[in-house]
């Protein structure tokens, strides 16, 4: 599962922390999964002393299953690989930030000699 998770973080861009309405990677070995699920909920759990925290997900599987989950912090955030009814776990938001890519339809760098060659795109950029 190490090599796994270490395979994985080269790979995908995962945040250092977990919010509502993150999207969170889950990797499990028994049964074999590797699914996305919806963080729809985080709550404290007053039960215990130690920092433990109710995480409520969505998998996003056809049809959507909603789960609840009691995790530590470093077991939520992907510090840790842990284990459910014996079998090993791991859980990690995910970054869905753009990137900063230069758009196709921005026209090539050019020597401008005059403004008056300067032509006007078809396209327009929006933001």
């Amino acid at each position: 599962m190490e090599n796994l998770v270490a395979e994985l973080k080269q790979i995908v861009p995962f945040k250092e922390s977990t919010d509502i309405g993150d999207l969170v990677l889950i990797v499990a070995k028994e049964p074999q999964m590797l699914v996305y699920a919806l963080v729809t909920d985080i709550e404290r759990d007053v039960t215990r002393k130690d920092e433990w925290w109710h995480l409520s997900l969505t998998f996003l599987t056809v049809p959507p299953q909603e789960t609840k989950w009691t995790l530590r912090t470093a077991q939520m955030t992907g510090l840790e690989i842990f284990t459910m009814g014996g079998e090993e776990r791991f859980v990690k938001a995910v970054s869905f930030t753009p990137s900063v890519a230069k758009s196709p339809v921005d026209p090539p760098p050019e020597k401008e000699t005059s403004t008056a060659k300067r032509q006007t795109p078809f396209l327009k950029r929006v933001k």
